[in-house]
């Protein structure tokens, strides 16, 4: 169905994209900087994944979370990193329209689906802390399938949403596309079509999204700020705090950089600035995850040792 309503009647049948600059000198310097990104994300987040899946001691709802999580980032950094690779060896780097509004459809999918399961982690964290004799109960396995489900069908039905308005709208001749990939606001701009309902749709869904998204954060933590400071026990506050440091990290370094790339005064929006806020949302943030559910938790640093003796021994 959506392979069908990808035809529209635009004389523009294939896009080309300008990537992250045009200055000769820093082609091949770039290429090299997010070649090692791309490849650490890939390692780092397959290297989580699957720790996870071989100890058994991180079969926990936590972990079922960070594996999802994990898995989201691998995926994001696989719709639009090799095509912007490609920007810095190639003299011209084309994407057809076809191709352009399912490279859009899979980035806000993943995006999507990534906000709404460190929605989930939070209150998960919620329940560990502020209701700990109800925990096995309240995220039992089917729970926590059920959680995640609904994070991946919110991410599809919204991304559907949006790339329908896309498609829908009719572009003429200009198919220069100033950015490395094919993303909402850079797309609008080269439209002869009427974009005001686009702009609508994309303000209330992501508002939408943004608002309970944070809200049930917020809500979350306020609950375990009022349990931490009602507990007695030094050990019990380190134990809390360290439960949710990663969380807070992750949660923080997504939404302040997220903001950074898409809510901006007007008055102050540039194309430069937009792609350059877009480099820490699209490349930084699905790195730093892996190393920060790592190098924070015990957990995992204890599962890495006994994988590692498990492989040389």
């Amino acid at each position: 169905m959506m392979q069908m309503t990808m035809e529209n009647d635009s004389s523009v049948s294939e896009f080309i994209l300008m990537g992250l600059t045009d200055q000769a000198e820093l082609q091949l310097p770039l290429f090299v900087l997010f070649l090692v990104n791309y490849t650490a994300t890939v390692m780092g987040n397959l290297g989580l994944m699957n720790l996870i899946c071989l100890n058994s001691n991180l079969h926990t709802p936590m972990y079922f979370f960070i594996f999802n999580l994990s898995f989201i980032d691998f995926c994001y950094s696989l719709v639009f990193t090799p095509k912007m690779l490609m920007s810095f060896v190639l003299e011209k780097n084309t994407i057809s329209f076809r191709g352009c509004m399912t490279q859009l459809f899979f980035f806000l999918f993943f995006v999507n689906s990534e906000s709404y399961v460190l929605t989930a982690m939070a209150y998960d964290r919620y329940v560990a802390i502020c209701q700990p004799l109800l925990y096995k109960v309240v995220m039992s396995p089917k729970i926590c399938c059920l959680l995640i489900f609904g994070t991946y069908m919110m991410g599809f039905v919204s991304a559907l949403f949006h790339t329908s308005f896309m498609i829908r709208l009719s572009f003429c001749d200009f198919n220069v596309i100033n950015h490395y990939m094919c993303d909402i606001f850079p797309v609008l701009r080269l439209s002869c079509s009427d974009t005001h309902m686009n702009e609508l749709v994309h303000s209330a869904v992501v508002g939408t999204a943004i608002i309970v998204c944070c809200l049930i954060i917020f809500i979350s933590y306020a609950m375990i700020l009022f349990n931490i400071i009602h507990m007695s026990s030094g050990k019990g506050w380190s134990k809390a705090l360290g439960t949710c440091g990663s969380h807070i990290i992750t949660v923080c370094l997504f939404y302040v950089t997220g903001l950074l790339a898409y809510v901006k005064p007007s008055s102050a929006e540039t194309v430069g600035q937009g792609k350059i806020f877009s480099v820490f949302y699209t490349f930084l943030v699905p790195m730093l995850n892996p190393l920060i559910y790592s190098l924070r938790n015990k957990d995992v640093k204890q599962a890495v040792k006994k994988t590692w003796k498990r492989l040389t021994s």
